[in-house]
This record gives C-alpha cells, structure tokens and sequence, in this order.
C-alpha cells in the first residue's frame, strides 16, 4: 500500500491502519513516552461515562480505550472503519461494531455520549463527521474529543514541530511492517489545527459549549462540547 497522502483516501486510510494494527498499541505507548495512558485516564475523566449510558467510541482502533471508558459502569461500544484494528483488539471484554465516521450505522438519538481518541484527524471531512455523530447523540448528550493540538508556549511548539516527524519516522522504521504510515501520522499533526480553531469547527457542526483542556504543554487537548436540547 501507497503512503495515505494528506487527502486522507477512506480507502487508504483503512489500508494503512490495517498494516499497522498488530504493533499499534506499543508503538503509541512508546511514541509518546507513556503519556498516552494519561490522556486516556484525564478523558475518561472529562467523559464521565455513567452506569446507565450509552457511549460510542468512535475510531476506538483496539478498544483500549473502550475499555477505559466503560470501568464506570456505562455501556462502550468501540466503532472503527479499520477491520485489522478490531481483530487485533478481539480478545477486549467490549463490544465491537465496523463503522464509517460519515455514514454511522446508528439511529438518530441513539447515545449519550461520543468519544474520540487520537483520530479526529484521520476522517476525511472534520465537519461532515462531527455533524454526523451529532445527529446519533441524544439532545443535550456530550461529545468529548482528544487529539493532538498546537503547544501555546513557543519553544515547546518549535521542539515539538522540529522533532515529531524524525520520532515517529524513527520508530516507523524499526517497529512496524509500514513505515511510510508513521510518516502520515507525524504529517497529519503537523498539519492539524490549533485548540480555537478546532472549537470553531465543532461549533460549526452544531455543537454548543464547546470548550477545551490542554494537556502535557498542550501537545494533546480535549475538547467537549453539548448537543443542543
């Protein structure tokens, strides 16, 4: 398989996610020193999924944060477009469902909540999804977002612009069967907008009290926003 270019291909994408699935996991724990764990935990914090609910984790890969997300209680189903993924995470106590992100294969108000970790970047069109999974969540059901993000702090910013791709390049080529889809994803950070920018498109979307949290110097943020009642 090609490289997924910046078009983000469905196809591609799929594709490349696919190659990757097996090692993904480790790959990500060690790309990001560990933190991932944290993100997961502040996330599952900021969700507060509760005993009673109904949460999709939208492009959940192996559902490791599925299974995060559902130790309150609440019902998780992990949602991913990659079947490799899925496979790798079929030994997880959780349900797993294939889906497109653009074309979800719910009915209308069918969650309280949505979740997506470290994969918003990789849909095809931000805004066509966001107003997509708003149509499956329940009026006044809550969307809570992590992904990468811009560092506020200039010199955080410049080290972590000036070294990201040779990191996730490095690792690319000594840990996974596809190294050119470590490439994409370093490429898709670099190119992904800041904390304001992403509030504005989830507004945009349909959502209200859109707001944010910066975490490790703002490498990564969560946002969460409202459907309106």
């Amino acid at each position: 398989m090609s490289r997924a270019s910046l078009d983000k291909d469905p196809h591609e994408v799929a594709a490349m996610f696919d190659g990757v699935a097996s090692g993904y996991d480790r790959a990500n724990s060690f790309m990001t020193f560990g933190f991932d764990r944290r993100w997961r935990t502040t996330t599952a914090r900021v969700l507060d999924a509760r005993r009673g609910e109904k949460v999709l984790d939208l492009a959940a890969g192996t559902g490791v944060s599925t299974v995060e997300y559902a130790r309150g209680g609440a019902w998780c189903l992990a949602a991913d477009f990659s079947f490799g993924m899925l496979r790798a995470g079929k030994h997880r106590n959780v349900p797993m469902v294939a889906a497109d992100a653009l074309n979800l294969p719910f009915a209308d108000d069918s969650f309280d909540a949505v979740t997506i970790s470290l994969a918003l970047r990789n849909f095809v069109d931000t805004k066509a999804a966001l107003t997509e999974i708003a149509r499956v969540v329940k009026p006044g059901g809550r969307l809570v977002i992590c992904e990468v993000s811009t560092p506020p702090f200039a010199p955080i910013r410049f080290i972590h612009r000036r070294f990201m791709l040779k990191l996730l390049t490095w690792v690319g080529k000594r840990t996974s069967s596809n190294p050119e889809a470590y490439s994409y994803l370093a490429e898709s950070m670099l190119a992904w907008p800041d904390q304001r920018t992403l509030g504005e498109i989830i507004a945009s979307a349909g959502w209200a009290d859109v707001e944010w949290l910066n975490l490790t110097f703002g490498v990564v943020a969560i946002h969460r926003a409202r459907k309106p009642a």
